[in-house]
């Protein structure tokens, strides 16, 4: 982040009091929210294994608050109720018996009136007597326990009712911290003084938009007549945008004056946050179309569902908590005992790092984490600069598929027709397909022999090096048996982002604690790894707050821009039932990969969601084909221009210096030596897209090809 240094107060900058502090809680927030739901079913069953009696037929639930005596007559006089009722007594007195029960005051069959009675006074004594029993189980224990229950359930059900609250504090709070430090993803980041310049104009710009439509949507609303749901939430947003124009006019009447000289107009374009470029063209458009609420309606679907996003905020974290520690370091410790080539190094660097990417929720996440890491292997193993900024680039979009991925929990959250396990079996595969295409490739584009340490020599020098990740391999599957065992709850897509903070934040005190003193075994390309547990801790939510920031910005506002395809309704030009679900096929793979290349996936699957899904079930698509197809067809579009956003992300954490070299020493060599970084990540997930968005269809329409559809069949059983 290019923060400027600033004074400090007890040992902190005023930005981690103002900014680090509050979002570490809200994080810490999110973390307990999410583990109390789980302790507190815990809490139940032993509330009910200890003070349930199933011979009394008392339950702990019964327990949890003071019982209420009925208010019925048990010792009523059946033959004086029924009396009383057949002169119509009971209906002026207006007994409570009657209300209970609900008997027929007009009732003049005197054995239908006396079978009523005594059913009534029979419940009556039954509620009595159940009455008495649970006072007689009201123990001091039991009052003792259910204080401490009910307590528990209210702090953390305060969280779970106010999620979209915590939501919009921790993206309002990263939004400013983000706009400050001038961290906003755009095409190139800024460096010169006329790129600050023009980062802050866009910005002034999109947020004077954003604030307009957020008033005239509160002022719809109001006028409406109708009770506002939540208005601190819209109030927040007001807010929120509002400081974000004070700051951005500032920095437009007094320019940031930057070391490096003034730049160049031409490249200051590309530094333009593409948040803001977004939200000027949405809200330009929804101007003109009279609709001055439609960006703030927009953007408001961030809080339809907060969890999805709380959650990516948790894997952020994780990512950086990761990103502290020593795991990769070691772990890429044990690969160089058998000298790989960079290729062959490369494909298991791959391997791994699709499972980091499916479990840190996210393909940016991952390589915001570990890019450096892998970069720097590579190179290590006599990988050219091209060649590891395609590995590093490419880190992040293998594993997008596999299970627990966030973005398939949220595909399947708003398409009924598929469910996460479906996705994530056919995904397998998928994933089996690209990272086998990536190997294939990369060892038909080599230019030096492949190489391999015989195992001989090999494998007693990997299993020596594989000791000291021993003990973080017993902790992961400790803290995963406590959860399964103890808690009853298993790791898995829906519990990933509350068990890996928890995870890493244990991993990174006992590396920091192991590792104290040695800081000699922290290589150079990690000098941003901090000495101490609570250092560390600091500086990982440090960059959280500036890729939550930064990353839920750009999220936030391409939920805008789907709007605008939406209302537009461009997918009107186009057919909505096509000659042949090959045509159908070949239509949606363009327009997705139209979409990665401008969109973040979040808002992308809920623009397709809602116009581009019908159409392939229109089409005779299966739904969990036409998924996989749109996951690997964004995965495409994230390595494309115009935004190309894993290829940003990587010049990010690599540094701009890296990638300049990296086309200097290789500007007097042939086309694809020039761009491999660029052309051998689209030759391996174009081949991907088209086998799988293709395949499926050859498989159904050519007979000669059954046997396949019967193996997949198979498979899928």
């Amino acid at each position: 982040m290019n923060t400027p240094p600033t004074r400090q107060i007890l040992g902190r900058t005023v930005q981690e009091w103002f900014y680090s502090l509050p979002v570490f809680t809200l994080l810490l927030l999110t973390l307990i929210i999410g583990t109390g739901e789980m302790v507190h079913g815990q809490l139940l069953k032993l509330g009910e294994s200890m003070f349930g009696d199933p011979a009394a037929q008392v339950q702990y639930f019964m327990l949890r608050a003071e019982p209420t005596k009925p208010d019925c007559d048990a010792n009523i006089n059946v033959d004086a109720e029924i009396a009383k009722q057949s002169a119509g007594g009971a209906a002026k007195a207006g007994d409570d018996i009657d209300d209970l029960f609900g008997g027929d005051q007009k009732a003049t069959d005197p054995a239908v009136l006396r079978k009523s009675v005594e059913q009534a006074l029979a419940i009556c004594k039954a509620k009595h007597a159940l009455y008495e029993r649970v006072i007689q189980h009201q123990t001091p224990q039991v009052k003792a326990y259910r204080i401490l229950e009910t307590s528990f359930f209210g702090l953390f059900q305060i969280g779970t009712d106010n999620r979209s609250l915590i939501l919009l504090l921790m993206v309002g709070i990263a939004a400013i911290s983000t706009t400050l430090s001038f961290h906003h993803i755009g095409i190139r980041p800024g460096h010169f003084t006329r790129d600050y310049l023009l980062q802050s104009a866009s910005q002034a710009i999109s947020s004077g938009l954003l604030l307009f439509s957020s008033v005239r949507y509160y002022q719809i609303l109001k006028e409406s007549g109708v009770p506002i749901e939540h208005p601190l939430l819209h109030y927040i947003w007001m807010v929120l945008f509002t400081v974000l124009l004070l700051i951005n006019v500032k920095r437009v009447l007094i320019p940031v004056k930057s070391p490096h000289g003034d730049g160049d107009w031409g490249g200051a374009f590309l530094s333009i946050p593409l948040y803001a470029q977004m939200a000027t063209v949405a809200g330009v458009y929804f101007l003109i179309k009279d609709h001055h609420a439609g960006l703030a309606i927009y953007i408001n679907q961030l809080m339809e569902l907060p969890s999805i996003f709380m959650n990516l905020g948790l894997f952020i974290w994780s990512g950086m908590l990761l990103k502290q520690s020593r795991i990769i370091d070691l772990i890429m410790d044990t690969l160089r005992p058998w000298s790989l080539s960079p290729q062959l190094l490369t494909y298991i660097v791959l391997l791994g790092a699709a499972v980091a990417t499916a479990y840190t929720g996210a393909s940016g996440v991952f390589v915001i984490a570990g890019g450096a890491i892998i970069y720097h292997e590579v190179r290590a193993s006599g990988g050219t600069r091209q060649f590891a900024l395609a590995a590093t680039a490419m880190s992040g979009s293998l594993g997008a598929v596999l299970r627990p991925c966030l973005l398939v929990v949220f595909i399947a959250a708003l398409n009924k027709q598929v469910t996460t396990g479906g996705l994530y079996h056919w995904g397998f595969y998928v994933f089996l397909l690209t990272s086998t295409l990536f190997f294939v490739a990369s060892q038909m584009l080599r230019t030096q022999k492949a190489s391999i340490e015989s195992p001989a020599k090999a494998l007693p020098a990997m299993l020596r090096l594989m000791v000291p990740i021993v003990p973080y391999a017993a902790l992961t599957l400790a803290v995963v048996a406590i959860y399964e065992f103890a808690l009853d709850t298993k790791l898995n897509e829906i519990t990933a982002p509350t068990i890996m903070p928890v995870i890493l934040l244990i991993i990174l005190v006992f590396d920091k604690m192991t590792n104290k003193g040695k800081a000699e075994l922290t290589p150079d390309y990690a000098s941003h790894r901090q000495e101490g547990v609570e250092r560390s801790i600091r500086f990982a939510t440090n960059e959280t707050i500036g890729h939550i920031g930064a990353l839920l910005s750009l999220m936030t506002l391409s939920l805008a821009m789907g709007g605008v395809i939406e209302r537009s309704e461009v997918m009107g030009f186009f057919p909505t039932v096509f000659e042949n679900h090959w045509t159908a096929m070949a239509f949606l793979v363009v327009t997705k990969v139209v979409l990665g290349m401008i969109m973040d996936p979040f808002g992308a699957v809920v623009l397709v969601s809602g116009t581009l899904a019908p159409i392939a079930y229109a089409n005779n698509i299966d739904p969990i084909h036409f998924w996989m197809m749109v996951l690997v067809a964004f995965e495409l579009g994230y390595l494309l221009p115009p935004v190309a956003i894993n290829q940003l992300l990587t010049r990010q954490v690599i540094g701009e210096e890296e990638v300049i070299e990296a086309d200097r020493e290789v500007k007097h060599l042939g086309f694809y030596r020039r761009y491999e970084r660029w052309v051998l990540p689209l030759i391996v997930m174009s081949i991907g897209l088209a086998i799988v968005s293709f395949g499926p269809l050859a498989v159904i329409d050519f007979p000669q090809l059954a046997f396949l559809k019967d193996w997949f069949l198979h498979t899928a059983q």
